[in-house]
């Protein structure tokens, strides 16, 4: 598949200590971090494997630059503006709490297009302590407040957890007050800081995209998920009812992309099918990145849903769905192996065993 996404994890450093750190930042960067001279090289690569793989047909590659906490490498404007002039379009996650006057400035004279910050909570009280520092949260708002001053667009981040999953419809409120653009809704994955136990059970997980899926017809904004491919399949039976209220159903959502069409990029140059899942499909210090992205037996295995296991392999949904390949691996050791928190259960295994309602 042509690339779509690339996902620069820029530094391991960060300022805060998130509980649920999928990089498990640390005050200070790694030693081995790619430097000026190689992440400039990586840009160009990217514009050669989105030219390579046709990307034209579906618009620019979004380079999504990561950490960590990007804003404390001091290269990083001069990274996103060799980005920006190759063509990609160049986006940037941050924490927010590193968006003053001169920084929004000069993130946007990068050519910048719009920058992602977190907010798990709709206040103080529930983000700071995901956040792991008091004050992160009204720091966070300041510098969304200066980013819409200047016109930089951006979106609010939300991780779902056991700590907040009550709470997602005060959090879309904030972002609607803040003047957000999307709100994309991150379904936890164990990885990092992130731990199973933290995250939802399967019918927490269904009821979650129901809602989601309820919330983006009328919500003002744009509303997404990641990491949470089965919402795909709930979007879709949703769209399907004849008795669905009408609203504005969007455009139908993207299930895994992991290798297959998105691809990361870690701070020391391992490229993986996505940040989330840490198999490694190649290192950019030692083999080009197109050659990584069009050769690699793991990016390979997951473009063809012939490979999966278990009901994803079996699933009506599965051209569109794929299930969540890095949460099989973390809870099952198996990236092709079912979605575990999948409720659905497919016609084709429907058809061998008796009993047992659907949940959708």
């Amino acid at each position: 598949m042509a690339l779509r996404l690339v996902a620069w994890e820029a530094t391991g450093a960060c300022n805060l200590a998130c509980v649920h750190c999928r990089a498990t930042a640390k005050e200070s960067p790694d030693p081995d971090e790619l430097g000026t001279s190689e992440a400039l090289r990586l840009v160009r690569e990217v514009a050669e494997t989105a030219r390579i793989s046709s990307v034209a047909a579906v618009g620019p590659v979004i380079f999504i630059i990561s950490g960590g906490e990007p804003l404390l490498r001091p290269d990083i404007y001069e990274i996103a503006r060799a980005a920006s002039d190759a063509g990609l379009h160049t986006v940037l996650a941050t924490n927010g709490t590193l968006l003053e006057p001169r920084t929004v400035g000069r993130l946007i004279e990068a050519g910048v297009r719009r920058v992602s910050v977190s907010l798990d909570g709709p206040d103080a009280a529930g983000h700071d302590e995901f956040r792991g520092s008091p004050g992160a949260f009204d720091r966070a708002l300041r510098g969304l407040a200066e980013a819409r001053r200047q016109g930089l667009s951006f979106q609010v981040n939300t991780t779902v957890s056991r700590r907040n999953f009550r709470r997602l419809p005060d959090i879309l409120a904030k972002a609607v007050e803040l003047g957000a653009a999307t709100w994309d809704v991150f379904m936890l994955v164990p990885t990092g800081r992130g731990t199973a136990e933290a995250g939802l059970s399967g019918p927490e997980y269904e009821r979650v995209l129901r809602w989601v899926a309820e919330a983006a017809e009328t919500s003002p904004i744009e509303v997404k998920v990641t990491c949470g491919p089965h919402y795909s399949r709930v979007w879709r039976q949703r769209a399907a009812r004849a008795d669905r209220p009408s609203g504005r159903p969007g455009r139908p959502p993207s299930g895994c992309l992991a290798g297959d069409g998105f691809i990361f990029v870690s701070r020391t140059g391992d490229v993986c099918p996505c940040g989330y899942l840490p198999l490694v499909a190649g290192s950019v210090r030692e083999r080009s990145l197109p050659e990584i992205y069009s050769t690699s037996p793991i990016l390979l295995s997951l473009r063809d849903p012939a490979h999966l296991g278990g009901k994803c392999g079996r699933c009506e949904f599965v051209s569109f769905c794929r299930g969540c390949r890095a949460r099989a691996y973390s809870l099952q050791g198996d990236y092709l192996a079912e979605e575990p928190l999948c409720l659905w259960r497919p016609r084709a295994v429907r058809g061998r065993a008796a009993g047992g309602a659907d949940p959708a």
